[in-house]
């Protein structure tokens, strides 16, 4: 498993604000989204990237979490076995659900590895709870073992279920999709199993949300069936778009003349373009509403589109522009700050 550097991912230095981290997703990520970029294969490798690093950077806690493994491996100078690396270890066993057991990695959910092994929520879980995972079927074997033993012949015990993570677009939110998926189970003694099946991501999917699939969880024994696969519902961060609740926000950049005077803009959504008037004297700090163009909701509806307003100005003018500019300023009446 190789370390991911997030920092660099980002492009940010180790004490960047989370401010900084935010706007550094949003500027890699306008040029990596698959629905701009050209190279769509690569785009979205890179995507992914930039997602999970924003993730955990802009965390404080998994931030926190992520500069003590950074030193960890730095000082077991990339092998578990150096000293210092012990206490990552032995998170990377808590999160796989490795702790002398079987462990579970995915591809396809859009999370890599590292991800997975130190911030995902993959694991073992018996019908007894998380933390069993070094034999999730001693309880039941404890009480087969008290009852008389012709009871036995008939010994079954269900296989645990697993849970891991799926990161799913806003574009998957708005069409649903079906994902490839595959499940690579090693064994105690490091011997690894591989499974690709196909999970489906349901319209309207919420964050928070758990896909179940049947029998794709830890054996069962005896004749115990398997256990059942849980994917816990991420959204992908999107470059534009926010999500609250039903709602999407969309930050609505406008020039001082277009806050001033009024003007109809065009705002982007994930399922096209929509026309939105801007009253004359729009302040910034408030907020417009285009309703029914939020996320789908269960009974056909849909939220809204939230539209927060920021006023932009200009890096640099021209002399012309610095003129008008000038002019505007010795000729108006109106004062901020009264």
């Amino acid at each position: 498993m190789d370390f991911k550097d997030y920092y660099a991912i980002l492009g940010v230095s180790h004490t960047a604000t989370k401010d900084e981290i935010h706007k550094a997703f949003r500027k890699l990520a306008r040029k990596y989204h698959p629905d701009v970029a050209v190279d769509k294969v690569n785009a979205d490798r890179k995507f992914k990237e930039i997602n999970e690093a924003h993730e955990v950077l802009s965390d404080a806690q998994k931030r926190r979490q992520y500069d003590e493994i950074q030193s960890g491996w730095k000082a077991g100078a990339g092998t578990q076995a150096r000293h210092g690396a012990n206490q990552w270890q032995n998170w990377s066993d808590a999160a796989s659900g490795s702790a002398g057991g079987k462990s579970y990695k995915f591809d396809g959910t859009g999370f890599s590895d590292f991800f997975e092994e130190f911030f995902g929520s993959g694991g073992v879980y018996s019908r007894f709870g998380k933390g069993q995972n070094s034999d999730p079927f001693s309880k039941a074997k404890a009480e087969t073992a008290k009852k008389p033993f012709s009871t036995n012949k008939g010994f079954a015990v269900r296989g645990a279920d697993v849970e891991g993570d799926i990161a799913v677009t806003l574009e998957e939110v708005f069409n649903g999709s079906l994902r490839e998926v595959t499940m690579r189970r090693t064994s105690r003694g490091g011997v690894e199993q591989k499974e690709t099946f196909k999970v489906r991501i349901p319209t309207g999917v919420r964050e928070g949300q758990r896909l179940r699939v049947p029998n794709k969880g830890d054996p069962g024994m005896g004749s115990g069936g398997a256990g059942d696969l849980f994917l816990n519902i991420r959204y992908a961060l999107h470059p534009q778009f926010r999500v609250d609740g039903d709602d999407l926000v969309y930050d609505l950049e406008l020039a001082p003349w277009e806050a001033v005077l009024g003007a109809i803009v065009k705002v982007p959504t994930p399922d096209g373009g929509v026309s939105v008037r801007i009253p004359e004297g729009a302040q910034a700090g408030t907020q417009l509403r285009v309703r029914g163009r939020g996320l789908p909701l269960s009974d056909g509806r849909r939220g809204d589109l939230l539209l927060p307003i920021l006023i932009d100005v200009p890096e640099r003018i021209s002399d012309r522009e610095r003129q008008l500019w000038q002019e505007l300023a010795n000729n108006s009446e109106w004062n901020p700050r009264i």
